[in-house]
């Protein structure tokens, strides 16, 4: 059996989670592959919004296993109330949840670290979440990194208590100032560890290959989005992991060759939260209805979107270095109500047009080219089946999937997990 990928194509925040829901009774094993509790999966069902941080969206799934792969950083006081938060639904986790021994640990002075990092940048700050995934990430390519299966040692609070150290070093080196309680801190961590040994620890890449040699089906679960990847997104303002398909190999520890589908998952316009380049941003009346319609708030940090027109050079772009086959496209129901549409089919780069995505896209060298297209004023949250949606939505999409020629297979109309349609 191969490995089904589900990513995101924009900057994040496109609707992974409720689509890993709406598919998941197709899977045995639901598997997340990078990216830590900054990310935030909303699924909605019979009435209840539930946000997910680093637990896989496919839990409430009595029958799907859960992991966590050796690609993502926990933090043990956020993944304590996240278990916290579930266990009104009576979820087994001990058997549908399982944590890869390889997944490095987030500490009290990782977040500590962060906030000392941005703080320094001053103007220059990259928009962090303040989770301590960055100083975990770089912990973990030092070769300093704790890791979960580090719990399981006799000496593992003295491998925290030497990297804690360390961290206070470098806390200093900062010169900010930085109010804090470690040891406040440190108590709540301690018995959020205590938490998360409650749970089966795995060797997650024999599990999953295993699972995959005795017929199991997985689904790979991104973070983020492609356009926050480490290497292929608008640097420096992105993730500390890689958020594209070959995230997964190394998140979950799967060979390339036993990746199938790849579904690339995107909003029917773009947002963006956080600092960094954005093409297609929107200041006006029709930015802000997108922001207030859409309600277009990070399930994390709660910080605003910035929302723009949907910029089909990125989302080629995406498209190509993820391999995607299948294209998801999410609220597209916000969209309702505008006469017109824009989409962004080239860029203006320092003077010369260009269809794909340059190196550097901030806005003094790109301007966007936009191609209009006729909107739709029907409201189609209630709509359920591919016939009944207007003319001018199906030609939206067509125009979306003979530019990046490949095509849309669900057309998400509301956030609950039946405002969805097949295609």
């Amino acid at each position: 059996m191969a490995v089904n990928l589900l990513l995101g194509l924009q900057w994040g925040d496109e609707g992974k989670g409720k689509i890993v829901d709406v598919l998941t009774s197709n899977y045995d094993i639901i598997a997340r592959f990078q990216g830590g509790p900054n990310a935030g999966h909303t699924l909605i069902f019979d009435g209840h919004k539930h946000v997910l941080h680093t637990i896989p969206s496919g839990i409430f799934h009595k029958e799907a296993i859960n992991v966590v792969g050796n690609g993502v950083v926990i933090d043990p006081v956020i993944f304590k109330k996240e278990l916290d938060n579930l266990s009104q639904f009576n979820l087994d986790f001990k058997t549908k949840l399982l944590i890869s021994r390889k997944a490095h640990l987030i500490l009290p002075t990782h977040r500590l670290l962060d906030a000392a990092s941005e703080t320094s940048k001053g103007k220059a700050k990259i928009g962090s979440t303040l989770k301590g995934i960055g100083p975990t990430y770089m912990d973990k390519t030092g070769r300093n990194g704790m890791r979960v299966g580090d719990l399981e040692l006799e000496d593992w609070k003295d491998r925290y208590a030497a990297l804690t150290a360390k961290h206070i070093k470098m806390i200093d080196f900062f010169d900010v100032q930085l109010e804090y309680d470690l040891k406040e801190l440190e108590a709540e961590f301690f018995v959020a560890v205590e938490r998360l040994k409650e749970l089966t620890f795995i060797d997650s890449e024999e599990y999953l290959n295993n699972a995959m040699k005795n017929g199991k089906t997985v689904l790979a679960e991104g973070a983020q989005g492609s356009m926050l990847d480490i290497d292929f997104g608008t640097y420096p303002f992105v993730t500390s992991s890689t958020t594209t398909a070959a995230g997964a190999c190394t998140g979950l520890g799967v060979a390339p060759n036993k990746i199938g589908d790849v579904f690339g998952i995107f909003k029917a316009y773009t947002t963006r939260v956080g600092s960094g380049p954005f093409p297609t941003e929107l200041f006006d009346e029709d930015g802000a209805t997108m922001s207030k319609i859409g309600q277009e708030f990070g399930a994390t940090t709660g910080r605003p979107r910035r929302c723009g027109w949907l910029d089909l050079v990125a989302l080629k772009y995406a498209i190509d270095i993820n391999g995607v086959t299948q294209l998801m496209m999410m609220k597209g129901d916000v969209l309702s109500g505008f006469k017109t549409l824009k989409v962004c089919t080239s860029y203006n780069y320092k003077g010369t047009e260009v269809k794909h995505l340059p190196y550097n896209i901030e806005e003094h060298n790109v301007t966007p080219i936009y191609t209009e297209v006729k909107g739709w004023a029907q409201d189609l949250t209630g709509m359920t089946t591919k016939d009944t949606l207007p003319k001018e939505l199906i030609d939206y999409i067509k125009f979306i999937e003979d530019f990046v020629e490949v095509p849309v297979k669900i057309v998400s109309v509301g956030p609950d997990r039946k405002q969805t349609i097949m295609r």
